[in-house]
């Protein structure tokens, strides 16, 4: 969407948000900085980085209130479960309304007329329409440029080849339980040091988040990030998932081809789409005019 804006194709908008997780593939940020450089700067649209904290270290640490990641729990009686998804309304969706306050000049607790607000696109192809929904406060009001334009997943990634940029990645922590297998083996075969981070993330939060430890609020199991519920350097992440097969065949109009599954395409997450609740997402930015 920033560049469809940038060349025209789309309205100018004001602004780009992107909401900040600390804890993202040093790939999102170098390919941030790139599109910032080659397409937002010259065509005069800010790029803002709106953060709520690196959700990475606040789960650690047990002097901060954590806004839960939706851990896989294996009990005691050998019974499963999850915890409660919380990080995208606290890392994602407050940073960016935050900051959209902060733009309208409005800052909370200041309420804001009802004749101010922002158009904000978010960016949901046509293949997740379901996921297309108006925003939980007047202030903002969401609009679905691709779909309004027809376009799908497989427009998206045609465009971006045109541009030089086949090699987008989706932005997503990089200790996101809902990683598939594809995306656990890009980050082992591809980056050893963050492999070695989430594996590390993996055994520190084997009994929840450091701050319902410290008040004495427990798991009454163990916490895990791959839903095998092993450790992840155990993890089964080898084994191709029947998600993984049916994208892997030709004859599925619309599915990512194998070169996109391997690169982790399919994963990512968006402060109002989290692939948790159904489906793959499109990215992670807001735009706002």
């Amino acid at each position: 969407m920033l560049a469809l804006s940038a060349e025209g194709i789309l309205p100018k908008v004001d602004y780009a948000i992107f909401a900040d997780t600390g804890w993202e593939p040093a790939t999102v940020y170098s390919h941030l900085d790139r599109i910032e450089k080659e397409i937002a700067k010259p065509a005069g649209i800010p790029v803002l980085r709106a953060s709520s904290g690196n959700i990475r270290k606040d789960a650690l640490d047990p002097g901060h209130r954590f806004a839960s990641m939706p851990l896989y729990i294996l009990n005691k009686d050998g019974k499963q479960g999850m915890t409660r998804r919380q990080c995208t309304g606290e890392y994602k969706i407050k940073p960016i309304k935050k900051k959209v306050r902060e733009l309208l000049e409005y800052p909370h607790p200041q309420r804001i007329p009802k004749e101010i607000f922002v158009e904000q696109w978010v960016g949901i192809s046509t293949d997740e329409f379901h996921r297309a929904k108006d925003a939980d406060v007047r202030y903002m009001r969401n609009r679905h440029p691709l779909i309004d334009m027809g376009w799908s997943r497989s427009d998206c990634v045609r465009y971006l080849t045109s541009l030089g940029l086949a090699d987008t990645p989706k932005s997503s922590c990089l200790g996101c339980p809902f990683h598939g297998n594809a995306q656990w083996r890009h980050i082992r075969d591809t980056s050893p040091d963050e492999w070695q981070d989430v594996v590390e993330f993996d055994a520190a939060i084997r009994q929840g988040n450091a701050r319902a430890n410290e008040t004495g609020n427990k798991l009454l199991g163990q916490a895990f990030l791959h839903r095998s519920r092993v450790p992840l350097s155990e993890a089964p992440i080898d084994h191709v998932t029947a998600a993984e097969w049916a994208a892997l065949q030709p004859e599925l109009e619309g599915a990512p081809d194998a070169q996109d599954l391997e690169k982790g395409v399919v994963d990512g997450c968006s402060p109002w789409a989290c692939r948790g609740d159904v489906d793959p997402v499109r990215d992670n930015f807001g735009l706002a005019s």
